[in-house]
């Protein structure tokens, strides 16, 4: 995609919806210090943003451009789709992130292993 102005936002984020038409919801988290307490807090904020072709998918890491009101609460734009998510497998030039990991083996067949009961206790002596 096209490169955002000079002074326009660009931010990461994380793919949350892709149900509505060319919109996806995108989870954007800031890590910084408390400014009293030092402690490293999370923040999360999410965005609309305008996907015209439809390419990311939930879970996809992406990359989003401010731009102008496209509608009621979009102000973004998709730039680009920085990796996609685990379940999906890319072709050509987006494959650089490498493909899904590999699955574990597969379950053994057949019934489940016999289990015995533990041995009565003997009664006390007299």
């Amino acid at each position: 995609m096209s490169r955002p102005p000079s002074g326009h936002r660009v931010l990461r984020g994380v793919v949350t919806s892709d149900r509505a038409a060319k919109t996806i919801t995108v989870e954007v988290v800031r890590v910084f210090r408390h400014p009293k307490y030092g402690k490293r807090v999370r923040q999360k904020r999410r965005f609309h943003a305008h996907d015209e072709n439809r390419e990311a998918h939930v879970g996809d890491a992406v990359e989003i451009a401010e731009c102008r009101p496209l509608s009621r609460t979009k102000r973004f734009r998709l730039l680009r789709v920085l990796a996609r998510s685990a379940g999906e497998v890319l072709t050509g030039a987006e494959s650089a992130v490498g493909p899904p990991p590999a699955a574990g083996p597969p379950p053994a067949a057949g019934p489940p292993p016999a289990v015995e009961p533990p041995p009565a206790a003997e009664p006390p002596a007299p």
